[in-house]
């Protein structure tokens, strides 16, 4: 296939996935459902699990191997803006003032659900090579199950935040800020589950370099941007291209380390200069167009690794397990540690059920451990719909929640923008 014919082909899908994104997203909204939903749905629509299945390999034919390497390119850009707006977004100020009640339940409700996740492995290894996983044993497994049956979604969490009018509740605010907690400590914890060797890089190599790269982005890079932006008639009075720079140098050199791109893009938000403590609108605004667009291409790039055809019984119970851990390990903790707290039984109850939600944010930690080998297909279709499930779940529970009444506001709190990616 020549260069014009890929062209050709990258153009019409990305036509293709938009215009299905669009209407399974505007779907889902009607349905009460964030717009992820939607957009994962279009990935399952797209691939073999639906498309797929038709006579003529309908899938197959709308993306052919050639194209596949540059939607996934297009892809990866996707998720490392997302991962830089989600990082931009986090008041580092405000986490550092967290209250007492905020700390503990996002400690709780981060730390047990991934004790559950840890030990099941190790209690239940069959469970997992059932499905066909081999490397079940390893440090870079059993980390990575911790992690991603612990994570809550901070986007679509706080999408569903702002919908369901508890934005300046008590338990709007301390579920928003313990996700933001929680964020950084699952993305830490994330990178450490890498395998040990990338790009010929030892891990005695790759973890005091990486550490390198955070502490002297902190102590030197963010510092001396701040200054550069602040001053008068300063090049880069935009700072536009910084983010963009900024963005793209830190996803070129977390993955040169043997990390995923996306942990770059995340460290390059939490270094990007504010004003006033508050991100820059026109860099929000154009990182966030970026995203919109290209966001789709992700669904189905991962969509193409997804087959729910394929699971079989042993899949199934698989998925039945890791929904009652992800459910037990989130529900549980949240409410009994914002109830020791002093929250009420209905503020209680709605931190524990926004604390459940996960989204786009643990799909895109499904695909680095399915990028770095860790897991496999039917593991990683497990765990997709696990995803989904959880996040589907979120606002009608908070409806049952809240036909018996709604806390009264305690703090004004802004709800991210790149909350409208998932809402």
């Amino acid at each position: 296939m020549s260069t014009a014919d890929i062209t050709t082909v990258v153009l019409g899908d990305i036509a293709v996935i938009l215009l299905v994104s669009t209407l399974l997203s505007g779907l889902a909204g009607r349905l009460g459902q964030p717009a992820v939903i939607g957009q994962i749905l279009t990935g399952v629509v797209l691939g073999p699990t639906l498309l797929g299945r038709l006579p003529g390999n309908v899938t197959g034919r709308l993306f052919p191997p050639e194209a596949l390497p540059f939607l996934s390119v297009l892809a990866q850009v996707a998720i490392v803006t997302f991962m830089f707006v989600v990082g931009y977004e986090l008041s580092l100020r405000s986490l550092r003032a967290s209250s007492r009640t905020t700390l503990s339940v996002a400690a709780v409700a981060l730390i047990v659900p991934m004790a559950l996740g840890a030990g099941t492995v190790r209690l239940l290894p069959s469970a997992f090579t059932s499905v066909g996983e081999h490397g079940v044993g390893s440090r870079s497994f059993v980390l990575f199950m911790a992690v991603i049956v612990s994570i809550t979604a901070l986007p679509v969490l706080a999408a569903i935040i702002r919908d369901a009018g508890i934005a300046g509740t008590r338990a709007g605010v301390i579920a928003l800020s313990a996700a933001g907690l929680m964020d950084i400590g699952a993305w830490i914890a994330l990178a450490a589950a890498m395998p040990g060797e990338s790009h010929g890089l030892p891990v005695r190599l790759t973890v005091p370099l990486t550490l390198l790269l955070v502490l002297g982005g902190f102590l030197v890079v963010r510092p001396l941007l701040s200054r550069w932006t602040d001053r008068p008639g300063a090049l880069l009075s935009s700072q536009l291209p910084l983010a963009i720079v900024l963005a793209t140098g830190c996803a070129w050199a977390t993955s040169e380390l043997g990390l995923h791109a996306v942990f770059g893009g995340f460290l390059a938000g939490l270094l990007m200069p504010r004003r006033d403590g508050a991100p820059d609108a026109d860099v929000l605004r154009a990182m966030d167009g970026v995203t919109d667009l290209l966001l789709p291409l992700f669904f189905v790039v991962t969509g193409l690794s997804l087959n729910i055809g394929a699971l079989d019984r042993n899949s199934v119970l698989l998925l039945c397990l890791l929904l009652l851990i992800s459910l037990v390990g989130k529900l549980v903790p949240g409410y009994l540690v914002s109830r020791f707290n002093g929250l009420e039984r209905r503020e209680s109850s709605t931190v524990a059920v926004l604390l459940n939600t996960r989204g786009l944010t643990e799909l895109i930690a499904l695909n680095v451990g399915l990028s770095a080998g860790i897991i496999h297909g039917r593991l990683f279709t497990v765990l997709v719909l696990v995803a989904l499930i959880t996040t589907a779940m979120t606002s009608p529970l908070l409806t049952l929640l809240a036909r018996s009444g709604r806390p009264e506001p305690a703090v004004a709190e802004a709800v991210p923008s790149a909350a409208r990616k998932e809402s």
